[in-house]
């Protein structure tokens, strides 16, 4: 399945440089590309269920310059309303998880979030 990073383009270096700080090693060499998946404000992707089908989402989230500042982020599974799930973060705390997506798509072909994202969507660590 063909997915919109492969067609990611990486944000400006102006862009990036503002997240720079919050991130480090090869982090940095990823970020560009997680920041202009951020920029989007959207993804599609499938969340993988260990011995099941994966479930289709989509996750929208507001888009801001500053890294300091919160973000809601809001995923819908199934195309199904009573199925949204919504979280607020820092923007540079949601931009390490899209980062983590990129790299793991890169790694496995999945486009998804990784298991501590789904904790803090779910609040199941509050």
């Amino acid at each position: 399945m063909a997915s919109a990073l492969d067609q990611l383009k990486a944000a400006s270096k102006s862009d990036a440089v503002v997240y720079a700080p919050y991130f480090q090693g090869q982090k940095r060499t990823v970020l560009p590309y997680a920041i202009g998946l951020y920029q989007k404000g959207s993804l599609e992707g499938e969340r993988t269920i260990e011995g099941g089908e994966s479930i289709p989402f989509v996750a929208t989230w507001f888009v801001s310059k500053l890294p300091s500042e919160l973000t809601r982020c809001r995923l819908q599974f199934e195309g199904n309303a009573d199925l949204s799930y919504e979280v607020d973060m820092q923007n540079s705390e949601f931009v390490s998880h899209l980062l983590e997506i990129i790299v793991n798509y890169k790694r496995t072909g999945q486009v998804d979030f990784s298991r501590t994202f789904y904790r803090k969507l779910l609040r199941l660590d509050e």
